[in-house]
Formats: C-alpha cells, sequence, structure tokens
C-alpha cells in the first residue's frame, strides 16, 4: 500500500491530505484515511476531488444538542474539501481501526475490510462500484466475509452480489 502513485495522479489533493493530518496530529486526533484515497491505496485508483478521513469522537466538541468541530479542525485546505466520519454511527468495532490502520506516507488508512464495510453501509451505487472494483483488484475476500460475518451479517449478500459482479465484467 502506497500513497505516492495516488498523491502523482491527484496532487493538488495528495497535498491537501498531507496537510490535514499534519494538522490533526497535532490536533491529537485520531483518524484514518477512508474515501476515494483509501479506495486508491488498496488497489483502484481513481479521480477524486475531496478528501475523507474517519475520525475519533476527540474532532468533535458537544454544546448540548450542538456538535461542532474541534477548533482547528481543516474543512478546506488550498480549495480542496475535507470531509470527516465519525466513529460513533459505524459500531463500535470500527474504534480499532485507529489502533490497527496500515500507514502510507506517515498517514493511517482503514484497512480493505474496514473500507469495504464502509462503501456497503453507504449503499451508493458509487461506493458499491468501487468494492466491485476493489474486489477485482484482489481484495482478500475471505477476510472481508469474516468482518462482515462478525460486524454486519446483513450486509454479507450485498457483498457476494457485488463479489460476482465483479466476476461477469
Amino acid at each position: 500500500m502506497n500513497l505516492n502513485e495516488i498523491f502523482d495522479f491527484v496532487p493538488k489533493v495528495g497535498n491537501a491530505t498531507i496537510k490535514t493530518a499534519a494538522q490533526l496530529n497535532h490536533l491529537g486526533i485520531r483518524y484514518a484515511l477512508v474515501g476515494g484515497l483509501a479506495v486508491g491505496a488498496h488497489g483502484y485508483i481513481r479521480m477524486t476531488t475531496d478528501v475523507d478521513f474517519l475520525v475519533g469522537e476527540e474532532a468533535f466538541e458537544h454544546h448540548g444538542l450542538i456538535v461542532t468541530f474541534k477548533a482547528g479542525v481543516p474543512i478546506e485546505v488550498d480549495g480542496i474539501k475535507i470531509d470527516y466520519l465519525s466513529t460513533v454511527s459505524l459500531g463500535s468495532q470500527i474504534e480499532r481501526v485507529f489502533e490497527e490502520a496500515p500507514v502510507s506516507q506517515g498517514i493511517p488508512i482503514v484497512p480493505i475490510e474496514v473500507l469495504i464495510y464502509m462503501k456497503l453501509v453507504a449503499k451508493r451505487r458509487k461506493d458499491q462500484l468501487d468494492v466491485v472494483e476493489l474486489v477485482k483488484a484482489g481484495a482478500n475476500i475471505k477476510r472481508i466475509r469474516y468482518y462482515l460475518e462478525q460486524y454486519a451479517s446483513n450486509l454479507l449478500p450485498l457483498f457476494e452480489e457485488l463479489a460476482n459482479e465483479q466476476r461477469l465484467m
């Protein structure tokens, strides 16, 4: 897994990723790269115009019913939009990502099984196509199935359908 090739493909997005990661480190916020850049890191390089991070709860401040970003969390870097996903809505198992994430260029990237889980939860066709391409690129299907059996067995039929779709292409 190497982000260099992806950053060469989308240099402005890559630069924004590096700057944002440095700021998150400075703020003491746990994070891992998700979205299109993570898809590329796992074998399917495609165009993306934003940066997506999974972040720990420390990225947010709670003011009663209102939740805001912690001061200093970038939402745009050099014209590139930065998006954040909270672990809270994805299940308690996601917290382990921060300790288990592989690292490239000093940036943690969600493991493939977590990335595919997130893509399946989103249920957008774009995300489903990412799953098809990741399987085609050689994702470890047994590992993904095991993860889904443990944490989201309801998503197994969709994963199997997409894995089979890859074989038809």
